[in-house]
């Protein structure tokens, strides 16, 4: 074995982002991090606030020890941190977070992470991004006009063709259009656009799952569309040609179906991914059926980004009884992506 083939078997390195202070994201590192002991299948590191974790773990009287570094110490030497290690950007003063709080300085805190997560993932000192929740009125109050992560990374990363992708052992669903109000989906829906998303999701799912995907597009209307009866003819328009295209490419796909058949079970066993037209038609299904075990993947980066499928759930921040469900499998599918990126760069 080459010294190449050795670098690229170690263990892929994680930034895993604290999230929104106020929110579960700093209880939900703290789980994982008790239960991650001397596991050797990645090395998590922790861009947040140590002085966060330390007021979460003492409110909840949990034991908190984690190998912690400055952000100015970390950048000295990047590749020589090589075990869970708590980045700390000393963003917060002591004491200041209150938990289940819109709070223009947790939403700016939340930001920073984010921002130095993907950087180092860019210049290649972390092998992928794994995103705890932030609060998008947080980020506003901060003058941060996101609607979310996807955002950033799009602008960050400087990528047009991107897309969610929100996947679980039980359904997986993409999203032509996100987070955008009802009455712009039309306006956003193209061939091309659909298309791009049908590629990228085919992509993805043959490198999580192997083999050839079977995809089923949705439907824009009721019924969809019931032959222009209903809407503006997008199925026949915008749709159908997507569709058409994509099986012409040798993609295994069917649609536009009706959403509101598209996913009971007999369908379900038949699909290995949907591709939804905006935001509640894919997540609405998703999360009724894999709510806390599915995972959120940005398709069409130029680094690996997943996340959990939750928000910051104020409601019982900092109360120990948040489900880490999703963050172990984002963490989970993170790491696999970036061996299988690892082994792509070692032929």
């Amino acid at each position: 074995m080459d010294a190449n083939s050795n670098q690229n078997s170690t263990p892929p390195r994680l930034a895993i982002t604290m999230g929104d202070p106020a929110g579960i994201g700093p209880e939900l590192c703290l789980k994982y991090l008790a239960s991650f002991r001397e596991k050797t299948d990645c090395v998590p590191l922790i861009f947040g606030d140590a002085t966060v974790l330390q007021q979460v773990a003492q409110h909840l009287g949990w034991n908190y020890s984690l190998p912690s570094i400055t952000w100015e110490q970390y950048l000295r030497n990047p590749a020589s941190v090589a075990q869970a290690t708590l980045i700390d950007m000393q963003s917060l003063q002591s004491d200041s977070v209150r938990p289940g709080e819109i709070d223009k300085v947790h939403g700016q805190a939340a930001y920073l992470y984010v921002r130095r997560a993907i950087e180092q993932a860019i210049c290649g000192n972390v092998d992928a991004v794994v995103t705890n929740p932030i609060h998008k009125e947080a980020l506003n109050r901060a003058g941060l006009s996101y609607p979310g992560h996807t955002e950033i990374l799009a602008t960050m990363t400087a990528s047009d063709s991107i897309c969610m992708m929100l996947t679980s052992e039980k359904i997986t669903c993409s999203l032509v259009t996100a987070h955008v109000a009802y009455e712009d989906v039309p306006k956003r829906l193209s061939t091309g656009r659909i298309l791009e998303v049908i590629h990228l999701t085919n992509q993805a799912m043959r490198a999580i799952r192997g083999g050839s995907p079977r995809l089923t597009v949705c439907g824009l209307n009721p019924h969809a569309g019931e032959h222009g009866l209903f809407g503006n003819q997008e199925e026949e328009r915008i749709i159908l040609p997507a569709v058409e295209k994509a099986k012409a490419a040798g993609i295994e796909i069917s649609g536009p179906l009706p959403a509101d058949t598209a996913f009971v079970p007999a369908m379900r066993k038949q699909t290995d991914a949907y591709i939804c037209m905006y935001h509640d038609q894919g997540l609405i299904p998703l999360k009724s059926l894999s709510f806390d075990e599915a995972v959120n993947i940005t398709l069409g980066l130029p680094i690996i980004r997943s996340s959990v499928d939750h928000g910051t759930a104020f409601d019982i921040a900092w109360q120990g009884v948040a489900d880490v469900s999703s963050l172990v499998h984002a963490i989970a599918l993170a790491c696999k992506l970036a061996r299988q990126n690892k082994q792509g760069d070692d032929r």
